[in-house]
């Protein structure tokens, strides 16, 4: 199975999606599907800031033993945000509607992470 096949599922299966990315921590997209709602939007320059500051926020918690950073998430107006790592150098981002299902998002990227770690 692709990346493209998991990130589509994703999408599908969570409502309010706009867009589902395999992203470095260098801000670099492996790969992406978005609907059509979501070419309105500037996703890939947030996610690419994103990425950098899930970097920042690794290192303080390596720094602070407080365990490794699973999950992060980013709610502005419009977008919510959500970020699973996927491995040291990886991880998937979660573009919502901010009346997208967020709990529904968060269970199906803990779900998909796997099965993209499984592919790199």
């Amino acid at each position: 199975m692709s990346f493209r096949t998991h990130l589509e599922s994703v999408v599908n299966q969570v409502d309010g999606s706009l867009a589902c990315s395999v992203m470095g921590f260098d801000g670099i997209a492996v790969d992406t599907h978005q609907n059509e709602e979501a070419l309105e939007l500037e996703l890939n320059g947030a996610w690419i800031e994103y990425a950098n500051l899930l970097g920042q926020l690794r290192q303080a918690a390596e720094s602070l033993k407080t365990g490794e950073v699973q999950e992060v998430s980013i709610n502005s107006e419009r977008v919510l945000t959500l970020m699973r790592l996927v491995s040291p150098e990886y991880f998937l981002v979660l573009a919502l509607r901010a009346d997208g299902n967020y709990g529904k998002g968060r269970y199906i990227l803990r779900l998909t992470a796997p099965k993209i770690r499984a592919e790199l």
